[in-house]
């Protein structure tokens, strides 16, 4: 018996898409056929047997990737499904993967990874088929913004990851956002109608840690007047987030690793211990792994936490998520401060994702109430910004044969020098003063870096 070509779907409302597909995943024994609306293809589920079905998820017209993924599902659980997507969100993701999608992966995608991913998908055909699962909730923690190719992949992660028991381990620079993907992780996960517990684990003197975590008793220590739950009891049934656990003592990771292994905390004075069962998520912004090969940090509670590892990326790495994150705390602060403020202007966003961002989403969002805080205007422009955003924009000028310590000392004296300008009202001669140079020194310089220029922008902005 002669078996049947693998039959593959690909579907989207761009016609060249659609052709660019077909050619990359064509092969010996497979039958490509496309569908430029969600309608069309949602019929084909159920007239025609499809192996694979690649999708984008946002199509014209009223239905979209979402629902083709689940009339294919409906029509035939053995049939694979990818979708494709530009603008991806969290809720998006967790629904195409609890819905039973093989994968969802961005645009612009891979060449390489979306053939990987298609060979992945029609190998796994012929084991059993996976189950759909139930969605827990719909609606994510706020704040979780970003539709970049590394925050999708993270959406993936927690999709994936809410619906297991196993730790979580977060990492990530401070001020990426790690409580944020933990409270993620529990409001989609079968635990979200329990408590969520978080404790600084760095934050505390080891004694107090203690107690915060597993509880104490009565007369257990000087001012414990009554029984006191820790995290563990008071997360009955949920979540808890160890933020910082790599700032634990060896000692208190021994007793971390026992709550893991056993299932059971010891109250700081108490005589028998007591059951709990909640899901743990730890989360850390130093490399741990590291401090495991130097001996810093235990190696088994560091394989018992590292079950599925999270990683989040730098703001810096993900520019192109910059104004979308701008745009969400500036509606956040115009509706605290009750201001009206309209927008950012097109050239100060440019600024903005062109700064390192050091202390990464917590920084820009401490810059956006400060400057919603303090702005009567309609739109917030460059003369707003600080004048470290101005500077991050400023490249070296040197020539190609500068070396790496020359362009470092020509940018350290270009911004010296506009910081002097600044503070002398853009006066050379002042500056001259107050810099205690002559004047003339203080000209070559400017013109060796180009300092007339850019001051002249940054006085006009």
């Amino acid at each position: 018996m002669t078996q049947r070509s693998t039959r593959i779907l690909i579907v989207d409302d761009d016609v060249e898409t659609c052709r660019l597909i077909e050619e990359l995943i064509a092969a010996p024994g497979r039958e490509l056929c496309h569908a430029y609306d969600a309608t069309v293809a949602i019929g084909l589920a159920r007239d025609k047997p499809f192996d694979l079905v690649v999708s984008d998820i946002n199509l014209n017209g009223p239905d979209s990737g979402l629902d083709v993924l689940h009339a294919f599902k409906a029509a035939n659980p053995s049939c694979e499904v990818l979708l494709i997507s530009g603008f991806g969100t969290l809720e998006t993701a967790v629904q195409a993967i609890r819905a039973g999608a093989f994968d969802y992966i961005s645009k612009p995608f891979n060449i390489g990874e979306i053939r990987a991913v298609v060979d992945r998908a029609l190998a796994r055909r012929t084991s059993d088929p996976v189950p759909p699962l139930p969605l827990a909730m719909d609606a994510p923690p706020p704040g979780i913004v970003g539709r970049t190719a590394g925050m999708l992949a993270v959406y993936k992660q927690i999709a994936y990851a809410a619906d297991s028991t196993a730790p979580v381990l977060v990492v990530g620079e401070s001020g990426t956002g790690k409580e944020l993907v933990a409270r993620a992780i529990h409001a989609h996960s079968r635990r979200a109608t329990k408590p969520f517990v978080a404790i600084n684990c760095g934050a505390l003197a080891e004694t107090l840690l203690e107690s915060e975590l597993f509880g104490h008793t009565r007369g257990a220590f000087t001012g414990a007047i009554a029984d006191h739950k820790g995290v563990f009891e008071q997360a009955q049934g949920g979540t808890v987030l160890l933020d910082e656990i790599a700032d634990t003592s060896p000692a208190m990771q021994v007793k971390l690793l026992r709550v893991l292994q056993e299932g059971e905390v010891d109250r700081v004075g108490g005589n028998e211990p007591v059951k709990v069962d909640v899901r743990v998520i730890t989360a850390t912004n130093r490399d741990i792994a590291r401090m495991v090969a130097e001996g810093r940090f235990r190696e088994d509670l560091f394989y018992r936490i590292n079950v599925i590892p999270i990683k989040l990326p730098p703001l810096r790495e993900r520019a192109d998520d910059v104004p979308q994150l701008a745009e969400f705390f500036l509606r956040r602060y115009n509706t605290r401060f009750r201001k009206r403020i309209q927008g950012i202007t097109e050239s100060t966003m440019s600024l903005l994702k062109k700064y390192w961002w050091p202390g990464n989403i917590r920084e820009l969002e401490n810059l956006i109430e400060r400057l919603v805080a303090v702005s009567d205007k309609d739109y917030i422009s460059e003369e707003d910004l600080p004048l470290e955003f101005h500077f991050a924009q400023l490249e070296p000028r040197g020539t190609p044969t500068d070396s790496l310590f020359e362009d470092a000392t020509n940018t350290f004296e270009r911004n010296f020098i506009l910081r002097a300008l600044e503070k002398c009202g853009w006066n050379v001669t002042g500056t001259s003063e107050y810099l205690g140079i002559p004047l003339s020194t203080l000209k070559y310089k400017m013109d060796k870096l180009d300092v007339r220029q850019i001051a002249k922008r940054l006085r006009g902005a």
